[in-house]
């Protein structure tokens, strides 16, 4: 056996029905996302987790903690677990985006907001970071966002950022795993757990 980390995203939220670009802003889940939090935490029960940490932001510390309870784990909490930051854009519509900022939309990067390249790293980092606790056959759950995890996902795995875009995103309370090798770390699933729900993240605009 060999360390592995799940990445979990948190449940749905009312800004994720409404397309709204969610960022920093702290937005509890919604009823639904409530229920995928617990369903989702009765599955990875099952691999029986060794460390749970989750991004600081409400969303996806309760989405840990329903995992947390079941397992008898603590949850850490650990901001570089955060979602990319989208500024001026936090709080509105795909729409009002498109409308206000069209060249930007079509890029998806913000004016003020966060760096794709950064956020990748930081994540990177912070995963890299908590692996190194684990026994040699511990497991991770990693709660947090849906571009978070992508771009971290990717910067694990050492993808060039021009092929970034070739992993697709995270469903609300969907989780991939990844399992570190002789030459690094590998992609073993990706967007588990409630295939084929639609994606709705501020990951990218066609999300």
């Amino acid at each position: 056996m060999s360390k592995r980390i799940v990445c979990l995203r948190h449940g749905q939220t009312l800004w994720n029905v409404e397309h709204r670009f969610q960022g920093h802003s702290d937005i509890p889940l919604d009823g639904t996302g409530v229920a995928q939090a617990a369903r989702a935490a009765s599955l990875l029960a099952s691999l029986r987790p060794t460390a749970i940490v989750s991004s600081d932001l409400q969303r996806a510390n309760d989405t840990a903690l329903a995992l947390g309870r079941i397992v008898g784990l603590e949850v850490s909490v650990d901001k570089d677990f955060r979602e990319r930051g989208g500024g001026l854009w936090e709080g509105l519509t795909r729409e009002e985006i498109a409308a206000r900022w069209p060249e930007e939309y079509v890029a998806w990067e913000a004016p003020d907001g966060e760096p794709v390249g950064e956020v990748a790293r930081r994540v990177a980092v912070a995963m890299r970071r908590w692996a190194d606790r684990l026994d040699h056959d511990g497991l991770l759950v990693v709660a947090s966002h849906g571009a978070a995890l992508r771009l971290g996902i990717c910067e694990m795995l050492g993808l060039p950022e021009e092929l970034w875009p070739a992993l697709g995103g995270l469903g609300n309370c969907s989780w991939s795993v990844l399992q570190e090798g002789r030459k690094g770390w590998r992609l073993l699933e990706h967007n588990a757990g409630t295939l084929p729900e639609p994606v709705n993240s501020d990951d990218r605009p066609d999300a």
